[in-house]
Order: structure tokens, then sequence, then C-alpha cells
């Protein structure tokens, strides 16, 4: 439909042209006809070629897509790792000092425990003894 549109239009501003001019003989008509659908064919084709290179381009987007989820998806894998090692660390950390102090903290009580004994002793005795209850 479109051709036949087209080669209307191209006979009627080849008449137009040339002035209505009687000198047009069917054989030139056919002739820019011909030339004219070589033209159309050409231009089919180009259309064709350059549809394919769009639809290239579309898979080539796509599949970069699909690779750049997957390095955020490995990035975001790595970035778990990393964070959990950091909280194994601190929690590590925290139960080592917790540990380390508990032998330290048994024996500052211990010897808490022996001062008062220690101070109870000597008060009783202080009682007992003036000459003690003086040296205060």
């Amino acid at each position: 439909m479109k051709k036949i549109i087209l080669v209307g239009i191209i006979w009627f501003l080849s008449l137009v042209g040339n002035g209505f001019s009687q000198d047009v003989t069917n054989r030139q008509i056919l002739e820019k006809l011909n030339s004219m659908d070589v033209r159309i064919a050409r231009l089919e084709e180009g259309q064709k070629s350059f549809q394919k290179q769009i639809d290239g381009l579309r898979e080539e987007m796509r599949t970069g897509q699909q690779s750049l989820q997957g390095q955020i998806n490995g990035l975001q894998n790595m970035i778990m790792g990393v964070l959990a090692g950091i909280f194994a660390l601190i929690s590590f950390v925290l139960w080592d000092r917790r540990t380390a102090l508990a032998p330290a903290v048994k024996k500052v009580e211990a010897l808490e425990k022996r001062e008062e004994s220690l101070e109870r002793v000597l008060k009783e005795f202080a009682m007992k003894e003036p000459r003690l209850t003086e040296a205060r």
C-alpha cells in the first residue's frame, strides 16, 4: 500500500516537474519506478540491519545489567563477611577481657577479705592491749 502511494506521489511529482509534458513515455516512467523500487529495497535492508544492531545493543545491555547485578551481589557478600568478622573479633575481645580479669578480681576479693579479717583481729586485740590502741 505504501509503495503504491509512494509511486503515485513520485509519478505526480515527475509530471509536475516536467510541466505535464507529453514527452514522458511509459518506458521512462517504468525506469523511474524501477529505480525507486531499488531504493526502497535498499532502505528496507538498511532498516533491517539497523534493527539487528539495536537488538544486539539491547542484548548487550541486558547481559551487562546481569553482570553488574552479579558484581553487586558479590560485593554485598564481601561486606557481610567483613562485618561478621568484625563482630566476631569484638565478641572475642570482650570475652577475653572478662576471662583475663576474672583471676585478678578473685585475687582482689580474697585480699579484701583478708584485710577485713586482719582489721577485725587487730581491733579485738587493741581492746585487750592498751599500747596498740595508743599506736593508732
